[in-house]
């Protein structure tokens, strides 16, 4: 197919999402996180990625979400940002869906909140709508909400008065 992209897809609640395959770097089971104090809820804590920290942001709070049901535990969907690596948990991984850039739509007027923010659009397929999520965003958001507003490394180098 020409101008098709390709996306790893994944279930919160009941709902399907999409990040582009190039923007992850793996899916595992899920992790044991050491808890980090004073973060925001939507970071349960972080992960040793053989050897690497990465930080775990709960999808579902990150999303306004309801809490996931006791015992059901997520799965890490690791993704690449420009600084580094973030574990998204969520709920269920799909299959990898290759789809026609003519489908995209912009993100449907009925989402609000943070996923109104974090959505950057829709592809209507034949199971549902697929949304699809702007993973630079919603790490970006968090990693500058985790510190209370200090600069963290990852922010470190924007030039003075420059916003990132």
């Amino acid at each position: 197919m020409a101008n098709t992209k390709q996306f790893c897809t994944f279930f919160l609640k009941d709902q399907f999402f999409g990040v582009l395959v190039e923007e992850v770097q793996e899916v595992i089971r899920y992790q044991e996180m050491t808890r980090v104090p004073l973060v925001p809820q939507v970071i349960r804590g972080l992960i040793n990625l053989r050897g690497q920290i990465v930080m775990a942001v709960d999808l579902r709070r990150r999303l306004g979400l309801e809490e996931r049901a006791a015992g059901m535990l997520p799965v890490n969907i690791v993704v690449r940002t420009q600084d580094g690596s973030i574990s998204l948990l969520v709920d269920s991984i799909g299959d990898v869906v290759e789809v026609n850039e003519e489908t995209f739509e912009n993100p449907p007027p009925t989402l609000e909140g943070e996923m109104r923010k974090l959505i950057k659009g829709v592809h209507k397929l034949e199971r549902g709508l697929m949304h699809i999520l702007n993973t630079e965003l919603a790490c970006e958001s968090v990693e500058r909400t985790a510190f209370d507003g200090r600069v963290t490394p990852a922010f470190a180098a924007a030039s003075p008065g420059e916003q990132p």
